[in-house]
């Protein structure tokens, strides 16, 4: 009962803060801090919009490949993959330190955590397995790297690679060609 009326008390402060004119009273906004300036974060905070797969010749089809949005107040980016399906996965993108770090919450049941490469060229983010959740990388099934091509301000391409037993997987994570929808 206790760890309830604690509970409570803390999500009431937190809808007070958060929530100015609860209760009638008209207070401003919190002052936030600026987000991070990273300029590997501002590259995929300009993908923010719903991409498309696209078929053979290069042209979209009706298939929503990711919807990518920029939350938490500039310093982070929500992509949803495949939303609806039953492959759907996420990943966020965030700033640590000097670094564009992402963690996939993978269909597989694990979480790894990537960061970018900041050797990439710069129409790529190339991103490399720094640890993860859920998983042994030595043995376990997980996305391991990822090199994202921004083609033009419409047309990406993504490429990944598996790894299971150590060792890059022969059968997981192909490259996809997306189209942004307009």
């Amino acid at each position: 009962m206790v760890r309830r009326l604690l509970a409570g008390g803390m999500l009431m402060a937190l809808a007070l803060t958060v929530s100015p004119g609860i209760h009638g009273e008209e207070k401003a906004a919190p002052k936030l801090p600026p987000p991070p300036t990273n300029a590997a974060l501002e590259k995929m905070k300009k993908l923010a919009g719903t991409w498309l797969l696209a078929d053979k010749d290069g042209k979209p089809t009706d298939q929503i490949a990711s919807i990518i949005k920029v939350t938490a107040g500039g310093s982070a980016v929500h992509e949803t993959l495949f939303p609806g399906q039953p492959l759907e996965m996420i990943s966020v993108y965030t700033v640590d330190g000097p670094d564009l770090v992402m963690t996939h919450y993978c269909v597989l049941g694990n979480q790894p955590r990537m960061k970018a490469d900041p050797k990439s060229a710069a129409n790529q983010i190339v991103w490399r397995f720094a640890g993860g959740t859920n998983l042994d990388p030595k043995k376990d099934k997980h996305m391991h790297e990822a090199t994202l091509t921004i083609v033009d301000d419409d047309r990406l391409e993504v490429s990944g690679v598996g790894w299971e037993n150590g060792a890059p997987a022969k059968e997981m994570c192909c490259g996809l060609k997306l189209i942004r929808k307009k």
